[in-house]
């Protein structure tokens, strides 16, 4: 019944800046820990960030001080801010809820491709 759609990705040159987006419907967005997942061709995918229901937002250590994860809880929305990007952020990243409430269900999205090259 959850269901999150991503979107926002694109194309941008190192240094640029790209925001995006993750829509949640199906269910009470405000009881989900959201989270931004990245994965690249050949790798594994690997945690960006996370943001609880208050807002508070934690990041890796590869995107810290880059990257910003914040939420718009009556708008269902969670929001991947990135900045200075450079060539290794290249992946698709993925939208990812978790009920830590309840059930301890999660869900993901669909992914949206983030190239950064000149």
């Amino acid at each position: 019944q959850v269901q999150l759609v991503e979107s926002g990705g694109g194309l941008v040159q190192p240094g640029g800046s790209l925001k995006l987006s993750c829509v949640m419907s199906g269910s009470a967005f405000g009881v989900y820990v959201m989270a931004w997942y990245r994965q690249a061709p050949g790798k594994d995918r690997e945690l960006v960030g996370t943001v609880t229901n208050a807002g508070s937002a934690e990041y890796a250590d590869s995107v810290k001080d880059r990257f910003a994860i914040t939420r718009d809880n009556a708008k269902s929305t969670v929001y991947l801010q990135m900045t200075d990007l450079k060539p290794e952020d290249t992946a698709v990243y993925y939208c990812n809820a978790q009920d830590r409430y309840l059930t301890g269900q999660w869900y993901w999205g669909q992914g949206t491709q983030v190239t950064v090259s000149s």
